[in-house]
């Protein structure tokens, strides 16, 4: 299925008539025809690894489609929490992400019908608008606050930890005078420390929530514990993994067995994850090992082969749900924490 896909997209965005003019430019300085040659995934490295450079900056219409011309274009952006953000076109991969999600939320802690309240970035994130679409697509209405995560950033690399905590006082105000207001919402997304900061305030349980959505770089087995069995007292805790390059991967079902690791698997096969070794990226480790996260994204809107993430993680055999390889217990890549604040996240 995998192998086939890659050809179809291939062959899409190579096409003078649908494909985009970043890849069509790219083609003309091969010495070889992408659409003749690659048959598979594998093939896939001819192209070596994407650059993290090319998505910052403009012209960002070299991304779009010939075949979506016509169409409105979103720009969603990366947290920009290092340098120049990075940026990607898009029309409905949002939504159709956001719909295949939904599949996977229990509708008796997300009930069909239910609000949403939305704490976590604002501005152009693709999160902001994909969650908003999430609840519509469930029958809701979403409420927001507002955040600015690269404030946080700033105020953290000045050392003013003590305005960083007083900014994020401010965001989980507007979101407890939301939940206070709104007897409808049922139904939250937020990130680790965001969600443990509302929990030091309320019951979640007593104001109505039934089902947590909840993702950021701060996702870990300890956080992932205790968010089940201190902070969230029966309400329903989904753990998720996405970024704007990517979309979003589901958090395997809970089982005594895995110890709360947190373990995801990506939407195969509009994106693939893989864990490579950090000095041979194109070596995949084996199961159980460490590695650096890279990122293949296969969509007509957007094509990324061989993307090296900020992140590590360790690679997960396929499970029954999700027959493809997973990625277990992601954090920030070792060799660059010194260099990234995560801020809200």
């Amino acid at each position: 299925m995998l192998d086939a896909w890659v050809r179809e997209i291939v062959a899409w965005h190579f096409d003078p008539a649908t494909g985009c003019p970043f890849w069509l430019d790219n083609a003309k300085r091969l010495d070889w025809d992408p659409r003749r040659e690659i048959r598979g995934y594998a093939d896939l490295d001819r192209f070596g690894n994407f650059q993290d450079e090319w998505l910052r900056g403009g012209p960002v219409r070299r991304w779009v489609p010939r075949a979506y011309a016509s169409k409105p274009v979103y720009i969603f952006e990366t947290g920009g929490s290092t340098g120049v953000p990075k940026s990607r076109i898009s029309i409905d991969d949002f939504r159709t992400d956001y719909e295949a999600f939904s599949a996977t939320l229990p509708d008796e802690f997300f009930p069909r019908g239910a609000d949403w309240l939305m704490v976590g970035p604002s501005g152009p994130r693709r999160l902001r608008l994909a969650v908003e679409h999430l609840a519509q697509y469930r029958g809701g209405i979403c409420f927001m606050v507002d955040l600015d995560p690269r404030w946080v950033i700033k105020l953290i690399k000045m050392g003013e930890i003590d305005m960083a905590e007083r900014y994020k006082q401010h965001v989980i105000e507007q979101g407890l005078t939301l939940l206070k207001a709104h007897d409808n919402i049922q139904c939250l997304f937020t990130t680790p420390k965001l969600l443990e900061a509302l929990c030091e305030k309320v019951s979640l349980k007593k104001m109505g929530v039934k089902g947590v959505f909840c993702g950021g770089t701060e996702m870990t087995p300890q956080f992932h514990r205790f968010a089940v069995e201190e902070l969230l007292d029966g309400v329903y805790f989904a753990p998720t993994y996405g970024n704007t390059l990517m979309g979003l991967a589901v958090h395997k079902p809970r089982v005594p067995e895995d110890n709360f690791a947190v373990i995801y698997y990506p939407p195969a096969p509009k994106a693939v994850i893989e864990v490579v070794d950090p000095d041979q990226p194109d070596r995949v480790v084996s199961y159980g090992g460490t590695g650096r996260v890279r990122l293949t994204t296969l969509t007509r809107e957007f094509f990324m082969p061989r993307f090296l993430e900020r992140d590590e993680a360790e690679r997960e055999p396929p499970c029954d749900l999700y027959p493809w390889d997973g990625v277990r217990n992601v954090r920030p890549f070792s060799r660059f924490q010194s260099k990234v604040v995560e801020g809200v996240y």
